[in-house]
């Protein structure tokens, strides 16, 4: 049986993107860079939202993103760095249960690798 990181040691990062292409790219630019163990790009949905004194409506693609709390800051850099929009959606909500392989698979997903001096990433 392998062992779970501590509660709020793993996070689900939720960034929303402007179509499936800059989606698609993200996501395996961070799997890659190993920033994230998993990134689901979803459907596209409707936003609504006040940017710059006015309403606005807009399709965007999100991602759900697991990662790790010692991960995130350079997740958040790497995102804000490759994303276009000037402000992204970058939220990270601790998880605080799950199942104890899937948790410890994603903090095993997310550490350097073996041999690695640790991630790099490139969009």
């Amino acid at each position: 049986m392998t062992t779970a990181p501590a509660a709020g040691d793993c996070l689900l990062v939720l960034c929303n993107c402007p179509d499936a292409a800059t989606a698609d790219a993200l996501a395996a630019a961070v799997v890659e860079a190993r920033l994230a163990a998993c990134v689901n790009v979803l459907a596209p949905c409707r936003s609504v939202y006040r940017w710059q004194g006015a309403v606005e409506r807009a399709e965007e693609v999100p991602l759900l993103i697991k990662t790790t709390a010692a991960a995130y800051p350079a997740l958040e850099s790497a995102l804000r760095a490759a994303h276009p929009y000037d402000v992204p959606e970058i939220v990270a909500v601790p998880m605080v249960r799950g199942l104890p392989d899937y948790l410890a698979w994603l903090a095993a997903e997310v550490a350097p690798a073996p041999g690695s001096s640790g991630s790099t990433f490139s969009c």
